[in-house]
């Protein structure tokens, strides 16, 4: 188990209470390419520009991207026809694609890169004749979209007692692929029923789990271990930030989301002298740090740090996206 390694030392009447900071933690690769590719369309064509759902979830980063000129809309039928509109990172169906290009929208998609490998995965399984069996939650974005890749096609699986149900006329050929922000922990289960009850279904080529939701994970179960307490900084509406309180849970110590600074419940503090830090993908760092500035006020002034790993993902934003965004999109 990777150590706490300090990095600031107080007086010796705070050294008993600490902060274990989680590494790594926050944004992703594909969360900063995203919002980069909102503020580069800012810069190319001026406000406004239009973002089809949230660019990432989280409320803090639709507010700071809605001062500089985006407008965030549920549909893309909310766009004036002709308008630059923004595919989040969470992904769209084709049928939300087609009705842009009805629309003569200007779309730049957003797509994180993890996420159009599943979706590929969906298409390359539906051509070959395989019912899809997508572990997921129904009503997430992200599934949403991979589902309108083969709608008849796909089936939804959020629980091993669904995939207990499952029926099917002998000799269909069957596959499976998983939402991107789940837990290997939260999946394993289900995957095993699933190999169990048919045991000729195939698994995608590698594993659909995010890199980034998998590390930020791993992390929380190392700091949870060392920690009374474990903090998440991210949006309620955040899959891989909920699922990394339920990591910390788990793993047998108490976690709380908290959306920013102002959402701590001082109370959860009573006898706690150890306090686990960390953050979804698409929380900023500097909620993170708001949250660390506040339990300092309150006593906890020994900040140490777990790192597990050290990312170097960087998803690039392709020129091409923007070259063709002054003319109508291809279906």
């Amino acid at each position: 188990m990777p150590s706490v390694s300090d990095t600031t030392l107080t007086s010796p009447q705070q050294r008993r209470k600490r902060i274990i900071m989680a590494e790594p933690r926050g944004f992703c690769a594909g969360v900063e390419r995203a919002i980069g590719m909102v503020e580069k369309a800012l810069e190319l064509y001026g406000a406004p520009v239009y973002v089809r759902k949230q660019i990432v979830h989280n409320q803090h980063v639709v507010s700071e991207l809605e001062k500089q000129g985006a407008i965030f809309v549920d549909s893309e039928d909310e766009v004036p026809e002709g308008s630059i509109c923004v595919f989040s990172a969470h992904g769209v169906s084709p049928a939300v694609r087609g009705n842009a290009v009805d629309r003569e929208l200007k779309v730049i998609d957003a797509t994180c890169p993890l996420v159009s490998k599943v979706h590929q995965a969906a298409i390359r399984s539906s051509g070959a004749g395989n019912k899809i069996l997508l572990i997921g939650h129904a009503n997430h974005e992200e599934v949403e979209g991979t589902v309108g890749e083969a709608p008849e096609d796909t089936i939804v699986v959020e629980t091993v007692e669904d995939a207990r149900r499952l029926e099917f006329e002998p000799g269909t050929n069957l596959s499976y692929l998983t939402q991107t922000t789940l837990s290997l922990d939260e999946t394993k289960d289900i995957i095993d029923e699933l190999t169990r009850r048919f045991p000729d279904i195939k698994g995608p080529g590698s594993d659909d789990i995010c890199y980034a939701s998998q590390n930020r994970q791993n992390a929380v179960k190392d700091i949870a271990a060392q920690s009374d307490l474990v903090l998440v900084v991210g949006s309620d509406n955040s899959s891989n930030s909920v699922r990394m309180v339920e990591v910390a849970i788990r793993q047998g110590t108490r976690s709380y989301l908290v959306n920013d600074v102002s959402k701590l419940d001082e109370r959860w503090l009573e006898g706690v002298e150890s306090v686990g830090v960390t953050a979804g993908a698409s929380a900023p760092e500097v909620l993170v740090q708001e949250l660390v500035t506040r339990l300092t006020e309150l006593g906890y002034g020994d900040i140490g740090s777990v790192t597990t790993t050290t990312e170097d993902v960087v998803f690039s934003i392709p020129g091409s996206l923007f070259a063709h965004a002054g003319t109508k999109p291809a279906r």
